[in-house]
């Protein structure tokens, strides 16, 4: 039992530094109140360190820059390679396994040991893997690294378990699969080819063995050699030399012929009775031109030559081979079945494919029923069953990109009903026209875990396209799609007035969201400043969109300036603070007029009918001013209790009731504070302005100009809310500017015809590495970090000018709030962008004199301040729908270090406090007079018990580099703990695990955290992933359970785990990727078909390639190397103190096993000698009175 003692509010704001190094929090003006008499809080917190531990879980989505391909025929399990050296297995529904090379190389080849149960991968950096797949995490069993050639090509033989490897110097290798060495017998390049060439073949591209004699090898060489090598005779049996490149060689069942691709788009057949020609060459896409020549085509780069038992026609499927004078032709795959060529034109280039057959050996009749095409970015299987060649409709979710992603959300417990529902909504616009036959991958098994509940993803993309994913125990699948773009009528190429230049652009490219599964309300934050309600209905609709339109701008005073005419100060319109929709103010005849008090995009203003599902209800939009783009939106939070919007940026923030459609609140940030500005940021006077501009030129030389960095805007990159591009863009101001000015230069590098926003970055695209800047240049890293990740615009007031003095010294003299300021303390007066970083709805506290909670609305800056803005809001239906609302802030500021990014709240027994929500109900029915439906609302305080509320409550509040615990309504800080001092907190939430809660953190340099709550005590500390690019830090996201996910790649997603338990009742979760399954038997030949075949039934090539007739390979040309999961890494990890609990468990039952076979055999002789005894005292008995004479 851990007791928490409130501090007095006295000590708290008197004191310049806490424990904590950080801003003591004091009442809104920073004078001392009175205090409350102390008493204890007694929270039992039961989350320990080893309730966690990092483990990831499951990946979505398509494996990124895929390289290689693989089947096996009898387990049904396909294996996808990638050039970042991950290996994608595949089964049925659920089945679902990535592995990952440590070294990273790209994958050159996969090869199933058909139904063994493991796999052999060829990567890049010439070494050859062994993966045990046998168990539901695959481990490496053995791995080979070649020293002195480049792998090319591998072939492994059905149930053989020697490995054939070309490599780029023509040779050919052998490796046993068992012990994953080399065999002394080599296959060399110059006795491959004839003495007489004087030329190189090239590499091996080609290696397979005739299917009617083992004992011959077909190698290929990339020259257009081809050589057909006699592994017993260890001779070359015949040559062929061929004008063109080969790219690939496919043989027909019986051996008797074979069919080779070659560069210049033909296809060439050969028969083993003649080998001097080929008896065939075929162009299937070339025609015959004027002068009889074959027009030229690009390369054939794969073929395969199947034939089916019911028709006497054989199926050539290749890809490649188009002409090349038919420019922007997309990729395709050809499949010829007799006379009959049919031609599929893919969307992405094509890397490789496969045609799957019914029977895993070569020499029967393959009856082919399906291709597997593997695209750059999409996976394609083309039933060949039928004659039109549907596709499989693919059960995987292999279409998260399908429009870049640009933000993700996480939602673990959902509602039980909500999955469903839009399951039921989203089937009615699937595609239709897909195979009826069941998907062909459908190896392994999988079943639903125990430990399940309700989980959905949100993905947002490029196009303003958004997608529920059901994310159920760690499958995925695709429930529901939205598109935001139909709200908007479509930009027209002449409308200059609006956005004519953004036509070629993302303009509705999604940024955040903002979901309440229990009410079924959803918000959108758009790229182009704008936001999007929508209410989920089961039935269709024809309605209006509602529209509101915001003048949200911060217009200080500029910071340099030339001319003491400009130090007028400029606040926003007082109309902004009226409950009334604001309309457009008429434009004046400046320049810039046509851009003045428009939105950036036209909402449909006709009535438009809605199909089931999300329906758009109203878009708030911010508008251009003078001339000026509006800023992007950072912060959003909606609340259906409240019937409230709150969206806020870096000019300031605006509260709109979405149930009367009205504007409640529109001010810039500054506004807000009213007189408890702890800045004291103050209208300037001419006199002050020279102060500012005298302390600019104290900075360092190599220091660019605070000001001039804050009038960096961003763009379209946002991290959890935050601006992160480095774009610069000039700061809207409320007037022109005088060009001649010290900002003349940026403001001619965007004037008002440029469009407000580059194309949308998504997170998918964000490879960028982030750069870091050495402490000579006066920053430390994490400033140049910042830059990337959240925008100069927004650095919060920790970081400026860092090489003047210490944080320590900034802090005392902040917290004395002097009006003599240092120059450069004075650069936070010049501050003009503080940025809205975060929003909550909650029943709080909006004063220390409240007894009550009310609604509130706790606001985050930039500059880690934290406000509490109060509402009074009716609690009558009827006077909800009538009566205005009423915000009013109070003035209320809490401080931290950095930008704050994060609001949680617990009672004063430790729970989990959540916001306020309304029951969902489907406005579309109509109302019953009799019994009209009322609104439900839950935890909202006017119908909940204040018993337990009226004691106040805990308030967490997380910066990106400290966490502080707040008791309110005193808003005595109880605890605090910094918790980075090198990096900084990219994201943070307070989260459910174990039945209790803590807040979870991931920082700028990989690092996942985990602290107790309230105590704020750390519990985990792992540097799980380095931040290689802003992907990761855009799309992070934690949830309930103990889960979280990353986009880690364009095109997937990586779950992940902090919670043991679910570490532990992983292996229950996920799929079995092996199951046993009797081998089909080879078809009995017949004694004449098999008489005539030759003796392929007799070749064991453990006479040919073992050491006892091979030898040894040299040692210096490959190198074993024992895998973890081999029986070496079980004896080495067998090493450690496991290992010898285990081995004395071992002898202690192997000793009490001898002791009871050393006491059942004492039994047995104790018996043995009784039963002695008995018959001796018979026979003496029977003796006794006989005479000698009588024996």
């Amino acid at each position: 039992m851990k007791k928490f003692r409130k501090v007095l509010d006295g000590l708290t704001t008197s004191s310049p530094v806490n424990p904590g190094g950080s801003p003591a929090c004091g009442s809104a003006a920073g004078t001392p109140s009175a205090a409350p008499t102390p008493r204890e809080i007694e929270i039992q917190e039961t989350l320990m360190s080893e309730h966690f531990q990092i483990c990831k879980t499951v990946r979505h989505g398509f494996p990124y820059q895929p390289t290689a391909l693989a089947f096996d025929p009898v387990q049904k399990i396909l294996a996808v390679g990638s050039r970042s050296g991950g290996v994608r297995l595949l089964g049925r529904p659920g089945v679902d396994c990535h592995c990952q090379h440590e070294s990273g190389a790209a994958v050159l080849q996969l090869q199933f040991l058909i139904n063994e149960g493991a796999l052999v991968t060829a990567c890049a950096d010439d070494t050859l893997h062994l993966w045990n797949l046998r168990q539901r995490r695959p481990a490496i069993l053995h791995s080979l690294k070649f020293n002195r050639e480049r792998i090319t090509f591998c072939h492994l033989p059905f149930q053989s378990k020697w490995l054939y490897v070309g490599t780029e110097r023509g040779n050919t290798h052998i490796v046993n699969i068992e012990s994953f060495v080399l065999s002394g017998y080599v296959i060399m390049w110059n006795k491959a080819i004839e003495l007489s060439t004087k030329t190189h073949p090239g590499p091996v591209v080609h290696l397979s063995d005739s299917p009617k004699d083992e004992g011959k090898l077909l190698i290929g060489f990339e020259s257009g050699t081809i050589v057909m090598w006699d592994l017993r005779a260890k001779r070359a049996d015949f040559r062929i030399y061929y004008d063109e490149a080969i790219h690939s060689v496919s043989w027909h069942h019986e051996g008797r012929q074979f069919m080779c691709s070659h560069s210049d788009g033909s296809l060439s057949m050969w028969n083993m009775r003649n080998t001097a020609k080929p008896f065939q060459v075929t162009f299937p896409h070339g025609k015959t031109q004027r002068d009889g020549r074959k027009e030229s085509c690009k390369p054939i780069l794969k073929v395969e030559y199947k034939t089916s038992r019911n028709s006497s026609e054989a199926f050539v499927v290749f890809s490649g081979g188009l002409s090349y004078d038919k420019a922007g032709r997309r990729p395709t795959l050809t499949i010829m079945h007799g006379k009959a060529i049919t031609v599929l034109e893919m969307d992405y280039p094509i890397v490789d494919f496969l045609v799957l057959c019914d029977t895993p050996y070569l020499n029967e009749v393959q009856e082919p029923y399906a291709v597997v095409v593997l695209l750059e970015k999409d996976f394609v299987v083309v039933d060949l069953t039928q004659s039109n060649f549907p596709i499989f409709e693919n059960p995987y979710p292999m279409d998260i990109h399908e429009s870049p992603v640009t933000c993700t959300a996480y939602f673990a417990d959902c509602p039980p009903d909500i999955i469903p529902v839009l399951y039921s909504i989203g089937a009615k616009h699937k595609k239709t026209g897909y195979s009826h036959k069941e998907w062909p991958v459908s190896g392994g098994t999988w079943t639903v875990g125990s430990q399940t509940y309700p989980e959905i993803i949100v993905t947002g993309h490029a196009d303003g396209s958004i997608k529920f994913w059901d994310a159920t125990a760690i499958t995925l699948q695709m429930l529901y799609k939205l598109k935001t773009s139909k709200v908007f009528e479509k930009p027209k190429s002449g409308d200059v007035g609006r956005s004519g230049e953004l036509v070629e652009e993302d303009p509705y490219a999604v940024q955040m969201i903002s979901w309440c599964p229990q009410s079924r309300i959803f918000c959108v934050v758009g790229i182009s400043a704008h936001v999007i309600l929508y209410r989920f209905s089961k039935h269709d609709t024809n309605t209006t969109i509602t529209s509101l339109e915001v003048r949200l701008q911060c217009e200080m005073e500029d910071v340099i300036s030339p001319s003491d005419t400009e130090n007028t100060p400029c606040f926003s319109d007082p109309s902004g603070l009226s409950p009334q929709p604001q309309p457009p103010s008429p434009r004046s005849n400046t320049p810039d007029s046509a851009r003045d008090s428009i939105s950036c995009l036209k909402v449909k203003d006709r009535m438009i009918r809605m199909p089931p599902g999300y329906q758009a209800e109203l878009v708030v939009q911010l508008l251009w001013i003078d001339g000026e783009p509006p800023q992007q939106i950072t912060s959003l939070d909606l609340n259906s209790a409240y019937g409230l919007l709150a969206l806020g940026n870096c000019n300031g923030l605006a509260v709109v009731d979405y149930l009367q459609k009205t504007v409640l609140l529109c001010m810039n940030t500054l506004e807000l504070y009213g007189s408890a500005d702890p800045f004291q940021r103050l209208t300037r006077s001419p006199r002050k302005n020279r102060q500012s501009t005298s302390g600019l030129t104290e900075l360092s030389d190599n220091q660019v100009s605070l000001d001039l960095e804050r009038s960096k805007s961003p763009t379209s990159d946002h991290v959890n809310g935050h601006c992160t591009s480095p774009t610069s863009q000039p700061c809207p101001s409320g007037r022109a500017r005088v060009p001649g000015g010290p900002e003349g230069p940026r403001l001619a590098r965007r004037g008002p015809g440029r469009p407000p926003f580059r194309k949308a970055q998504s997170a998918a695209c964000m490879e960028v590495s982030l750069p870091v800047s050495s402490l000579t240049e006066g920053y430390p890293s994490r400033r140049a970090m910042l830059q990337q990740l959240h925008g100069v615009s927004m650095y919060s007031h920790d970081e400026h000018h860092i090489t003047t003095y210490s944080w320590s010294e900034r802090e005392s003299r902040e917290n004395s709030f002097s009006r003599s300021r240092s120059s450069s303390v004075s650069s936070i007066d010049r501050e003009t962008k503080e940025a809205v970083t975060t929003l909550q709805f909650m029943e709080s506290y909006g004063r220390k004199s409240d007894t009550l909670p009310t609604p509130c609305l706790w606001v985050g800056t930039s500059l880690g301040l934290v406000l509490i803005i109060p509402m009074s809001i009716p609690t009558d239906e009827q006077e909800r729908q009538e009566d205005p609302v009423t915000v009013a802030p109070t003035g209320t500021v809490l401080m931290l270090k950095g930008s704050i990014l994060r609001f949680g709240f617990l009672d004063c027994g430790g729970a989990l406090i959540h916001s306020p929500y309304e029951v969902w109900r489907d406005q579309q029915v109509p109302d019953d007079p009799d019994r009209p439906r009322k609104r439900k609302l839950v935890n909202f305080s006017p119908s909940s018990s204040q018993e337990a509320s009226g004691d106040g409550h805990l308030a967490i509040v997380c910066s990106e580099r400290q966490a502080k615990v707040f008791l309110m309504p005193s808003q005595a800080c109880l605890y605090v703990h910094n918790i980075t001092e090198s990096s900084f907190v990219l994201r943070a939430d307070v989260v459910s695990v174990c039945n209790s809660v803590c807040l979870a953190c991931f920082c700028a340099n990989g690092h996942i955290m985990t602290l107790s709550l309230p105590s704020l005590r750390p519990l985990l500390d792992v540097a799980y992933l380095p931040l290689t690019d802003m992907r990761i830090a855009r799309t992070f996201c934690f949830t309930n359970g103990g889960q979280a996910l990353y986009l880690c790649s364009p095109t997937e997603i990586q779950r992940i785990t902090y919670s043991q338990e679910m570490c532990d009742n992983l292996q229950e979760m996920l799929g079995e990727l092996f199951t046993p399954i009797e081998t089909p038997e080879a078809q009995n030949r017949g004694f004449l078909k098999g008489f005539f075949s030759g003796n392929a039934q007799n070749f064991d090539r453990e006479e040919l390639f073992g050491e006892a007739a091979a030898g040894k390979a040299s040692r210096s040309l490959a190198q074993h190397i024992p895998g973890q999961g081999g029986m070496e890494g079980m004896k080495a990890a067998a090493g450690g103190v496991v290992g010898e609990l285990a081995r004395a468990r071992i002898a202690l039952d192997e000793r009490g096993q001898r002791l009871g076979e050393l006491e059942e055999r004492t039994a047995l002789m104790m018996t043995s000698a009784e039963t002695f005894s008995k018959h001796a005292h018979e026979l003496m008995l029977k003796c006794k009175d006989k005479k000698w004479y009588q024996f």
